[in-house]
């Protein structure tokens, strides 16, 4: 593990003391310039995926930590094979060693996107103000988001709702490259997403999103212990489908738990195009299997004995292992390694049990 230090740094940001940043990445990460203004008040967490004998450059001036698979052998031990290799799903290793309250996460190929207006989006301190803002997942507000400046409730809100949920998850969009996969790829190679939608709307209880991994933020110590990214590395079927199967489980959880969901803002700059064969290739389970995987979190239920986050995921997991795990044996696998998820966030995390 290298570290870092921070200079220069802009006084009172928002969360400073309570939000890191974490970032997969197996190359250099010059992008971090186009962030410095947001990010380098912020301490990141840096996960390297990929080959450990490969030197990862950080640019001046962050106060940083950086994990290797020599690092995550080192500190899980024989459950570091649950933490995905040559795989951007990795970035969960960083949830499991932060201390901090929130998470941000982002791409290493995602940039600082500019509003119609021409102005930079500071898409860390949109995240926070989602996540430090209620949700109303109970009842949808035609004005979306009723908790930004100049919204309010609707007539014909209840006032008993008001109140709304806490926030767990703020999920940010993109433009220039849309979050496609590799069928809706090869049909649309060159499309862009040049739309910005200046709306911030809480996901209804009951109702599913298919999740980005690579611009999200949420409450760790609300949802932190779901926010696991599944086998998705190369060597499993079920590969570009780690931060869709986090989506799921969460989505559920924050049902159960009376927790908040939110899209939107803010937007990022996606600019890599990832090849459509390539995708294909990886994504193919996941493609069929997810027509069953979407009918079984449709239709679980948890238990009113499971009271915390914890308690919710391990009931997840014994109902995907039980009904999942016939659909294919990966998911059997998969389930073994939710459990052993929980096991090293309580190793680690042992003031969160």
């Amino acid at each position: 593990m290298a570290a870092g230090s921070s200079s220069s740094v802009p006084s009172d940001p928002l969360l400073r003391d309570e939000l890191d940043i974490v970032i997969p990445t197996a190359r250099n990460l010059d992008f971090l310039e186009a962030w410095r203004p947001f990010f380098q008040p912020y301490h990141l967490i840096i996960v390297q995926d990929g080959n450990s004998k490969n030197t990862i450059s950080v640019p001046g001036g962050f106060d940083y930590e950086l994990y290797d698979r020599n690092d995550i052998d080192r500190i899980l031990g024989p459950r570091a094979a649950r933490i995905s290799f040559k795989d951007s799903a990795c970035r969960c290793f960083g949830y499991l060693v932060s201390k901090k309250k929130y998470i941000f996460t982002v791409d290493d190929d995602c940039f600082v996107a500019k509003d119609p207006s021409g102005k930079q989006i500071n898409a860390l301190e949109q995240h926070i103000r989602n996540l430090l803002t209620p949700s109303t997942p109970f009842f949808f507000n035609t004005l979306y988001d009723p908790y930004r400046l100049g919204a309010d409730f609707v007539r014909g809100y209840p006032f008993s709702l008001r109140e709304g949920s806490p926030t767990a998850v703020s999920h940010g969009l993109w433009l220039n490259v849309p979050d496609y996969d590799a069928p809706t790829q090869l049909v649309k190679p060159n499309e862009r997403n040049t739309r910005y939608v200046d709306a911030v709307l809480t996901v209804p209880k009951g109702a599913f999103f298919p999740m980005s991994g690579m611009n999200l933020a949420f409450n760790r110590e609300l949802i932190g212990q779901a926010m696991y990214f599944g086998l998705t590395d190369d060597s499993q079927p079920n590969v570009r489908y780690d931060d869709m199967w986090a989506a799921w489980c969460v989505k559920v959880i924050c049902d159960h738990m009376g927790f908040g969901v939110k899209t939107g803002l803010p937007y990022i700059w996606n600019s890599k195009a990832r090849t459509p064969l390539v995708n294909l290739r990886k994504e193919h389970e996941g493609i069929y299997w997810q027509e069953d995987i979407v009918h079984f979190f449709q239709s679980v239920t948890l238990s009113k004995t499971s009271v915390t986050v914890q308690e919710c995921y391990i009931e997840l997991s014994q109902q995907v292992r039980e009904k999942l795990g016939k659909v294919d044996a990966y998911f059997i696998k998969l389930a073994d390694a939710m459990m052993t998820w929980i096991e090293a966030w309580n190793e680690l995390n042992p003031s969160e049990n």
